[in-house]
């Protein structure tokens, strides 16, 4: 029997849903305005310059273009959204204060567009964000009360959480987020990875645990772009995605801020796992807008395994030493 009109998951737009999961007004309001802020920011990646803006953002990495023009966009959206007091983005260097009141207000922290040197490449790229209330933005990753990514891709789907499930939506011909996946769930365990950095510097447990992956039958699948890689392990609800601590880069590649947080946010609310190899990222206490760390995220057993053999690589010299002195 064919659903009520207006009941169908298809018909069912960002806006309507949000207002079923038992949050403010204020929160309602500000997803959305990201979520319109996303249509702009599509609209310059699908058509803008690809040039280098002749920038540098504050770690030292060459601005492009679009990466100037998204973080102007969203930027400018959160500020008149009305409902931001703090601002922080992967391209400033500084948090911004829109407001000065927290009362009922919120911060945001964001990348506007990561992975933006695959554009040139035509690969996916997308916008990652997450929310906290008040004004402090260097808190744990546990206390967000929103987290959201926009992937621009053949498909520019937006995935939100208010930590009551997770949510996929997908802009239409009207340009328009209607709900496709509600309650995405991760399995326990997966069989693809998408391991980022350099293997030849990777630490022994890292090289263990690829080998690990690799005798099981995972198939490794890594774009080079967090969001889609991200999105790949969520939807298909099985893998892993990793970017580990490597020789000469101790705390990996990854921003505790504006990427980990988030992402391991929405993973954790999928019924997954995030560590950066000894505890969960939502329990790291950032001290800094540029802190980062090394990521291991996507099914709890992957995970686990991925820690277990940080910990037996560790503890082997340490062995090795008493067995000499002994």
């Amino acid at each position: 029997m064919p659903a009520a009109p207006g009941t169908s998951k298809f018909q069912i737009e960002l806006r309507r849903h949000l207002r079923g999961q038992n949050i403010s007004d204020n929160l309602v309001h500000l997803i959305c305005e990201i979520a319109e802020a996303s249509k702009y920011v599509i609209n310059a990646v699908r058509t803008g310059d690809l040039g280098v803006a002749g920038t540098s953002n504050l770690y030292g990495e060459e601005q492009l273009a679009l990466d100037v023009l998204s973080d102007r966009i969203m930027r400018k959206r959160l500020i008149h959204s009305g409902v931001v007091c703090n601002i922080a983005s992967e391209e400033m260097d500084e948090i911004y204060q829109a407001q000065a009141s927290a009362d009922g207000l919120y911060s945001v922290a964001y990348d506007p567009l990561d992975g933006s040197s695959l554009v040139d490449v035509n690969l996916a790229v997308g916008t990652i964000v997450s929310i906290y209330e008040g004004c402090d933005l260097l808190q744990p990753g546990r206390n967000q009360v929103a987290a959201m990514y926009i992937l621009y891709g053949p498909r520019v789907s937006l995935v939100y959480t208010v930590g009551d499930g997770v949510h996929e939506f997908t802009m239409n011909n009207l340009m328009e987020f209607t709900l496709t996946r509600e309650n995405i769930r991760m399995q326990e365990e997966g069989n693809i990875y998408a391991p980022g950095g350099l293997r030849n510097k990777y630490n022994d447990g890292d090289e263990k645990f690829i080998r690990h992956l690799e005798a099981k039958g995972c198939k490794l699948r890594y774009s080079g772009g967090f969001v889609p890689d991200i999105n790949q392990v969520l939807m298909k609800g099985k893998g892993l995605f990793m970017y580990p601590a490597l020789k000469g880069s101790p705390n990996g590649k990854l921003r505790v801020l504006f990427e980990l947080n988030p992402m391991a946010f929405i993973i954790e609310h999928a019924g997954g796992a995030a560590s950066n190899g000894h505890i969960p990222i939502l329990d790291i206490v950032p001290e800094s807008l540029d802190q980062r760390a090394p990521i291991y995220i996507g099914c709890k057993a992957d995970v686990k395994v991925a820690t277990d053999f940080l910990t037996e690589s560790a503890q082997q010299p340490v062995a090795a030493a008493s067995f000499v002195n002994g």
